[in-house]
């Protein structure tokens, strides 16, 4: 067997064997944070903090720098995006295990596809896809310090972000408790842009060039939504002509937030090429007028 089997085999067995992950199970009386108390809690802190620190900032050091955080945001960035990665490979690697294993229970009633956009009705959350689920529920507190980090740097408070972490948080407790469908594709979306948006921000943290890099991050994540729309309306068919998907009603109130979230990141992204746009005419103007006074 050579070194390449050995490494798959090992990674297989950490990521989609391993007895804890096996035998995952949500539970609030035996998993960290599976409470609707804890969840309310930990969001109504997370809110407050972030409010108090910028009101604290704006009082009290008005006219001076920016918080000094060294190399802090760099390392917060970096760790994010090896966790993204961790999980974004430990869900695809379980997901083969699941299709592989359950695949002779669906007989031709249903594909690996139809499986991802819609589990079976009376699915709990257990096994492989959940553990992950549930890890991928955890990182997000992971990304709220990002919000604490921009009021420190630049001392101001962006409510797409303060939304958004709420938002995002809310919903990967929501697939957990109620078994939502379509809980795989997306977690593999999301940590495969968290993946690629936060290693580029680690680079871009210790002044390495990345600025021709911003709309390939835009541009990806752009894809990524639009794939999102795509499955959300496989989700639709699948649930009305198919006998239904497990945990619609989450499902739906899941989608009304990120169709919130999507106009608002579209928001950014328009307001983000057109002010590059203006720059760049701007500049060219100045060029041209330079141009002009000396000739």
């Amino acid at each position: 067997m050579d070194n390449s089997s050995k490494v798959i085999q090992t990674l297989n067995f950490y990521l989609s064997e391993h007895p804890s992950i096996v035998g995952f199970r949500w539970s609030d009386t035996q998993r960290w944070g599976s409470t609707w108390c804890f969840l309310i809690t930990a969001i109504t802190i997370y809110i407050i903090t972030s409010l108090f620190l910028h009101l604290l900032l704006t009082l009290l050091l008005r006219h001076t720098k920016p918080v000094p955080l060294g190399p802090l945001p760099a390392l917060h960035y970096l760790t994010v995006s090896i966790v993204s990665t961790i999980i974004f490979f430990g869900i695809l690697f379980s997901t083969v295990v699941e299709i592989k294993e359950t695949r002779w229970f669906w007989h031709r009633s249903k594909t690996p596809l139809q499986w991802l956009l819609c589990f079976p009705l009376g699915t709990r959350p257990s096994g492989r896809v959940f553990f992950w689920s549930y890890i991928f529920y955890l990182s997000r507190f992971l990304h709220m310090f990002i919000t604490f980090f921009v009021i420190l740097r630049r001392r101001k408070l962006v409510f797409f972000q303060l939304f958004y972490h709420c938002i995002s948080t809310f919903m990967s407790f929501l697939w957990l408790e109620f078994s939502q469908s379509f809980q795989v594709l997306a977690i593999l979306f999301t940590t495969l842009a968290y993946s690629v948006m936060y290693g580029y921000r680690f680079w871009t943290a210790f002044g390495l060039r990345g600025a021709c890099f911003f709309p390939v991050v835009l541009n990806f994540q752009m894809v990524l939504l639009g794939c999102n729309i795509v499955c959300h309306v496989g989700v639709l068919l699948l649930h009305f002509f198919n006998g239904g998907c497990n945990g619609i009603g989450a499902w739906v109130f899941n989608s009304i937030l990120n169709g919130a979230i999507l106009l608002l990141f579209v928001n950014f992204y328009v307001r983000a090429y057109l002010g590059k746009r203006k720059k760049i005419n701007g500049v060219n103007k100045e060029a041209d007028a330079n141009k002009l006074k000396s000739n």
